[in-house]
C-alpha cells in the first residue's frame, strides 16, 4: 500500500472514530426534553448509529426512570476513581449505551483537580460512538449553558405553550450571547397539528433572527400522542413499545434530518474528552465572572 492510499486509510479510520455530540435542552422544564432524548437515541440506533446518552441533568438524573432501569453505578463512581465509565455504562440490547447521572450530584462543575482529571481521562479511553446525545437540565444556568457550548449542535425542545416558546428564546438567547455561531435546532413537541409545530417553529426562528441575528433551524415536531403517557407509565420508550405510532414516525423524520450532515472533522472537538474539557473550561470562566 502506497503513502497516499495510508494517509486515505488513517482519515477514514479518524472520521469513524468521532463522535458527534447533541445536547438536548430546553428553557423550562415539563416540555418532554428526556424523552425525546432517549428516544431519539433509539431513532438513530434504528438505523444503524452506535449512540451514546449521558444524562447531564445535575439536579435530577431521570433517563433511567424512562427505561426502566436502576443504575448500581453512576458518575459519581467514575469521579471518585472506584469504577471506569467503562464499567457504569448500561449497555441495552437495542444498541443504545447509557451513562446515568447522580441525582442530586451538582458537584460536577466544581471537582478538585484530581476527580477532574479522572473524569477527562475517562472520556478520553472511550471511543467507538458514533453519537453522543446529552440530556441537559432545565433553564440558563451556567451548569446547562456550560453542556450547550462545547457541542457539535444544540436541539432546544419547546412546546406550544406560550412559557415554553418564551424560555425556549432565554435559552436560544443565553446560549448564542456566549458562542454567536453554534448551531441551533428547534424541536417542537406536543403539537396537535402540523400547522401548529409550523407556527411555533416560525415564531422562535422569526424572533431569534430578529433580535439575536442568529439562524436557527426547524427540526420539525413530534405530535402530541396518548402513547407517550403510556409508555412513561410502564417505564419504556414509546419508541420501543409503539414503533408505528404518530411518535415515533415523527422521531425517524427527526433522526433522518440529523443523520444528513457530515459528522465533524476528526480532531475538531470530535473528542468525548475534549468536549469535557471546554466544559470545565467554560466552569472556570463562569466561576471567575463571579
Amino acid at each position: 500500500m502506497d503513502q497516499a492510499a495510508v494517509l486515505r486509510q488513517l482519515a477514514r479510520t479518524e472520521k469513524q472514530l468521532t463522535t458527534k455530540i447533541i445536547t438536548i435542552t430546553s428553557g423550562k422544564g415539563g416540555v418532554g426534553k428526556t424523552s425525546v432524548s432517549v428516544n431519539l437515541a433509539l431513532a438513530l440506533a434504528a438505523m444503524g448509529k452506535k449512540v451514546l446518552v449521558f444524562d447531564a441533568d445535575l439536579g435530577l438524573a431521570n433517563i433511567n426512570v424512562l427505561l426502566g432501569v436502576i443504575p448500581k453505578y453512576n458518575l459519581y463512581h467514575v469521579v471518585k476513581g472506584i469504577k471506569t465509565l467503562e464499567e457504569i455504562i448500561i449497555h441495552t440490547p437495542e444498541g443504545v449505551d447509557i451513562i446515568a447521572g447522580a441525582s442530586g450530584f451538582s458537584m460536577l462543575a466544581n471537582l478538585p483537580e484530581k476527580e477532574r482529571q479522572n473524569l477527562l481521562h475517562a472520556f478520553d479511553r472511550l471511543t467507538g460512538y458514533d453519537i453522543m446525545i446529552l440530556d441537559t437540565g432545565a433553564g440558563v444556568s451556567s451548569n446547562v449553558t456550560s453542556f450547550t457550548l462545547p457541542a457539535h449542535e444544540v436541539v432546544v425542545v419547546t412546546t406550544p405553550e406560550p412559557t415554553a416558546i418564551t424560555d425556549a428564546y432565554g435559552i436560544i438567547k443565553a446560549i448564542i450571547l456566549e458562542a454567536p455561531n453554534k448551531q441551533i435546532k428547534l424541536l417542537v413537541n406536543r403539537v396537535s397539528s402540523s400547522l401548529e409545530g409550523k407556527k411555533v417553529a416560525e415564531r422562535v426562528i422569526n424572533i431569534s433572527s430578529q433580535f439575536l441575528n442568529v439562524k436557527v433551524e426547524n427540526l420539525g415536531f413530534i405530535y402530541e400522542d396518548e402513547n407517550v403517557v403510556r409508555s412513561i407509565r410502564r417505564q419504556k420508550p414509546y419508541y420501543l413499545l409503539y414503533p408505528k405510532s404518530k411518535a415515533s414516525s415523527c422521531l425517524n423524520v427527526v433522526a433522518a434530518r440529523l443523520l444528513n450532515q457530515e459528522l465533524p472533522p476528526a480532531g475538531e472537538g470530535g473528542g468525548l474528552g475534549q468536549f469535557f474539557r471546554k466544559f470545565f473550561s467554560l466552569q472556570n470562566k463562569n466561576e471567575a465572572h463571579l
